[in-house]
């Protein structure tokens, strides 16, 4: 065997070797700065602008509270102009049927109370039930405008169930009041559609 031979084999072994060790040291340096890139590069960062929507359960909580009350003092009181009359509360299919009937008569201290309750400004009124239905469904969905839809046929949906226990169409108050809720849902759509597209 020749000298040059082996000679010639070490080196070409040695350039093999140090050709290996150059792309397995390139490889190392490649990862550590492409790891070093993920680690310092694009980093999300939530925008400080984002809004996020939360219920507002003890507004909730509130107003179920308040209605529960005031619909408690609405039940004494037809209760007590039932058991006036002599279909009393028990011989009634239910509260609703018999009111829907109108076969009573009320005295003047329950009349003035309900008309006082009924009236433009009173907690039956109007304006006070449909801001207490908008501002029920806002607290609920923690004023998230994407939600104003759905708000909007849960409503509808109570009041046909509603209509539908009633035995039919429910008194004007009522129609009034439900084409109220729907302007201001029509109104908080439309603001919301407004601030979206500024």
């Amino acid at each position: 065997m020749s000298v040059n031979g082996i000679t010639s084999t070490q080196a070409n072994a040695y350039q093999a070797y140090g050709s290996t060790e150059n792309k397995a040291a390139k490889a190392n340096e490649n990862k550590t700065n492409t790891s070093s890139e993920e680690n310092n590069g694009v980093i999300y960062e939530p925008s400080k602008d984002a809004k996020t929507y939360k219920p507002d359960t003890a507004l909730v909580n509130k107003l179920k509270a308040d209605a529960q009350a005031r619909t408690q003092q609405l039940q004494s009181l037809v209760q007590q102009l039932m058991t006036k009359q002599t279909n009393t509360y028990g011989a009634a299919n239910d509260i609703w049927h018999f009111l829907a009937g109108g076969n009573f008569t009320v005295d003047a201290a329950t009349k003035a109370q309900a008309q006082a309750d009924i009236a433009e400004d009173g907690y039956w009124g109007v304006n006070q039930t449909s801001d207490r239905i908008i501002d029920f469904a806002t607290a609920l969905t923690g004023g998230d405008p994407d939600k104003i839809d759905e708000m909007r046929s849960a409503f509808q949906k109570g009041y046909d169930k509603a209509a539908k226990q009633w035995g039919g169409n429910l008194p004007d108050i009522s129609q009034k009041t439900y084409d109220a809720v729907m302007e201001k849902f029509d109104k908080m759509k439309a603001e919301a559609t407004g601030s979206t597209a500024e």
